[in-house]
């Protein structure tokens, strides 16, 4: 089958199933720009769960970029001493924060290209800023949608950044927000790296 064909049959079905889900991932629903972004590099490699309360005790206490920029790593680290990597993620967040105001004056950049100049932003992360903040396309690859897109046969790749290469030419550009939430919530749901369990809930054959 053509890729675009499959990858359309494959979203559809799962958007029909986990499109109307009520459930927060980490990056959304934050008031300010900077808070999806700092949220973002929190979440790497911790669960949404997680990662949003966590947040929110942080963003309860440093109410603005300027604050978080100015933050005490020990500080910092104490309120993210439950999170994976906390050690290097305190760094980013103070890090990130000091490189926005001091290079962008406290806005967040529009293009993936200044985006990743920031500390602790990478593709996965700076699509999601796109998408989120800016209303732009862009394809947000991580460990859910790379494991996926790969175990039904969408893409051949061995990283999430060659995924992302490789979805952006089968997937048409009006789907391209939309995959990460909606892959995240399938990948959630269903573990594993089998293709009949993944596909079992969505009923269709690939």
């Amino acid at each position: 089958m053509d890729k675009t064909k499959l990858f359309l049959k494959i979203f559809r079905k799962a958007e029909k199933r986990y499109g109307n889900s009520s459930k927060r991932l980490a990056a959304e629903e934050w008031k300010k720009d900077w808070q999806v972004l700092i949220s973002t590099i929190m979440s790497a490699q911790s669960r949404d769960e997680t990662t949003i309360p966590i947040a929110q005790n942080l963003f309860k206490k440093y109410k603005s970029l300027k604050k978080l920029s100015e933050a005490n790593y020990e500080d910092v680290l104490k309120i993210l001493k439950s999170m994976n990597y906390n050690r290097t993620k305190s760094k980013h967040i103070i890090g990130a924060s000091k490189f926005i105001r001091k290079n962008f004056r406290g806005k967040i950049p529009e293009n993936i290209g200044e985006l990743v100049k920031i500390p602790g932003v990478g593709r996965k992360t700076a699509n999601l800023v796109l998408t989120e903040v800016h209303n732009k396309d862009g394809i947000t690859v991580d460990t859910h949608v790379h494991r996926i897109s790969n175990v039904l046969g969408l893409v051949e790749t061995k990283t999430p950044n060659k995924t992302e290469e490789a979805l952006r030419k089968i997937a048409p550009r009006k789907y391209w927000s939309k995959i990460n939430r909606i892959f995240v919530l399938w990948g959630k749901d269903v573990s594993g790296r089998s293709k009949e369990k993944l596909l079992k809930g969505l009923k269709i054959e690939v």
